[in-house]
């Protein structure tokens, strides 16, 4: 997994959803964490509990606007891509990456802003087979991650 991958988060509400996020990233070889808006951000216990120390290994930086750390990789030639169920979301297993990519993971319920998602290059989203139609958000990331790393 030598792709160059980069991940934004924007208003994750639980700490222990940032932990998981950064372990997963680690495992999935994610170059840089994005923090933005009320995410929360290292140090933090509730963060280390799940995070098991990745959030020291992966390196990460903290914007207050997400619009300000897209642009800046927007204009590194970073493909920006927003996981979330839209009228243009395509399949996560049929999407076709082009490194470097970012992906970016929204508020747990509301997902990503309208303002967001009109920066995006490209959305992808899982498919649900059950009533619930979401995966709790560090879950989605670790399926949508692993699948465009490999």
């Amino acid at each position: 997994m030598n792709q160059e991958i980069f991940v934004l988060l924007n208003n994750i509400r639980s700490l222990h959803n940032v932990g998981s996020i950064f372990r997963t990233s680690d495992g999935a070889g994610v170059k840089k964490v994005y923090l933005t808006g009320q995410t929360g951000y290292p140090p933090r216990e509730e963060i280390t509990k799940t995070a098991i120390g990745a959030e020291k290994v992966v390196p990460w930086e903290y914007y207050i606007d997400p619009i300000d750390a897209i642009k800046k990789l927007k204009k590194k030639g970073v493909q920006i891509v927003v996981l979330e169920q839209t009228e243009k979301s395509v399949d996560y297993k049929k999407f076709k990456p082009k490194y470097p990519l970012c992906l970016v993971v929204g508020h747990e319920i509301d997902g990503v802003s309208d303002e967001i998602l009109e920066l995006c290059d490209s959305a992808i989203e899982i498919p649900m087979c059950g009533k619930k139609q979401s995966l709790n958000v560090s879950v989605a990331f670790g399926v949508a991650v692993y699948q465009i790393a490999k």
